[in-house]
């Protein structure tokens, strides 16, 4: 199993390219699945996520090509078997979005309960809900969703969909599923992420007609066929947000090129009052930072507000950061798993609940410690970055499944990073 061995101390200086979005490429894969027509997805992310979607879309029968400048090009004109089983899925959550293109173009799905992530609980009863709404008879049985039209039924049908929680994955299963449905369909307490109006931006180039995206509230028009298109994957913010983080914790400079800051203001606040300086420019987001920052307290709430993909990268900030902040989780109840990992770096966190009381020290000192998660993971790599002596990060098999070469984007930033083999 690979580690990450890491000597901190180094304020990080230079540019970094941010990588095309995971939450935004993997929707979108499942999206070519829509068309006969060939689709090419542009500035796709190298991380082990994509390649499993990669791997199930062909195990289904279609074709899916990678070139060497990032692209992929997907044909399902053969896709023979709209199915996705346990034993490809049980890494990566995001299976569930197959369900909706597979029942909209072929009338049947068999998709298995997703895994992939310890953060907690994420049911896909709303998912299930909502294509039921839409005509689609679902049975869920031996850890599989197994989905169908009505006899005698060829579409979907739209309908008005209010999910009874905001659902990123919903939200996109729906408008995918709608895209071809029959009638109008209406997403109420639809997710506003920016990964949600890139796939919608994608859709409406394969000849989807929406509206709304970007809001709460979602109309899609199904059309009876889809073509294929070309389209370039939206930046990663939460790559992003981690790199700031990183950053501003280390006191260096950086310019992240491709970055968007719009996608990015919550966390861009709080770094401003933190004491960094974060700036929008035409190659993307600048950030400087000089001396300790202050320590913010803040609330992870569905986007616009500040995400909960940032909480423990910005949680490595405060610990090294002058004063005392509070960190309230609101979306998982398990996402503070990563809190005893920084303790064993020095870090002085308490925990109450659904609240994280954090008391900046002047520095933390190198240790051993074990990434629990994705975002688990890249805080402890922040932290390690600021402590003194050497720290080797466990586990970084979850650092892969969202971060494309995030070891060498860091050692090109001035950092001591290595990775070691098992």
């Amino acid at each position: 199993m690979d580690k990450l061995s890491i000597r901190g101390g180094r304020p990080l200086h230079g540019e970094v390219r941010i990588s095309g979005a995971k939450n935004a490429a993997l929707p979108q894969l499942c999206a070519a699945l829509l068309t006969a027509d060939p689709v090419t997805l542009e500035n796709v992310p190298r991380l082990q996520d994509v390649a499993t979607m990669l791997k199930l879309i062909r195990n289904m029968g279609a074709s899916a090509e990678r070139n060497a400048q990032g692209s992929v090009r997907i044909d399902s004109s053969k896709l023979s078997s709209p199915e996705a089983p346990y034993e490809l899925v049980k890494t990566m959550r995001a299976s569930v979005l197959a369900l909706g293109p597979l029942l909209a173009r072929f009338g049947e799905a068999t998709v298995s309960l997703p895994g992939g992530c310890a953060i907690g609980s994420r049911p896909v009863d709303q998912h299930i809900k909502g294509l039921q709404q839409m005509g689609a008879e679902i049975l869920v049985e031996h850890g599989y969703m197994i989905a169908k039209l009505p006899k005698g039924r060829e579409r979907l049908r739209g309908a008005s969909i209010t999910t009874d929680m905001v659902t990123v994955t919903g939200t996109e299963n729906f408008m995918m599923a709608a895209a071809l449905a029959d009638g109008e369909t209406v997403l109420e307490n639809a997710a506003q992420e920016p990964e949600i109006g890139d796939l919608a931006e994608m859709l409406i180039r394969m000849g989807a007609k929406i509206e709304g995206h970007g809001t709460s509230r979602i109309r899609i028009e199904g059309v009876p066929r889809l073509s294929g298109c070309t389209h370039r994957v939206v930046a990663d913010r939460i790559e992003a947000g981690t790199f700031l983080c990183a950053v501003a914790a280390t006191g260096g400079e950086a310019l992240l090129r491709h970055g968007r800051a719009d996608h990015l203001e919550a966390v861009i606040e709080k770094l401003r009052q933190a004491g960094a300086e974060v700036s929008a420019v035409d190659e993307g987001i600048r950030i400087r930072a000089d001396g300790r920052l202050k320590a913010q307290s803040f609330r992870t709430t569905e986007y616009p507000g500040f995400p909960t993909d940032m909480q423990a990268q910005f949680m490595a900030l405060n610990a090294v950061a002058e004063g005392a902040s509070h960190v309230t989780e609101t979306i998982f109840e398990n996402r503070f798993m990563h809190v005893n990992e920084l303790v064993r770096l020095g870090a002085k966190i308490q925990v109450d609940g659904k609240v994280a009381v954090v008391e900046g020290v002047p520095r933390l000192s190198g240790a051993t410690v074990m990434a629990t998660d994705l975002r688990a993971s890249a805080s402890l790599v922040i932290a390690g970055l600021v402590a003194e002596g050497e720290t080797l990060v466990d586990r970084i098999y979850h650092l892969d499944r969202g971060y494309d070469q995030m070891e060498g984007k860091l050692r090109g930033l001035g950092a001591e990073i290595e990775r070691i083999g098992a």
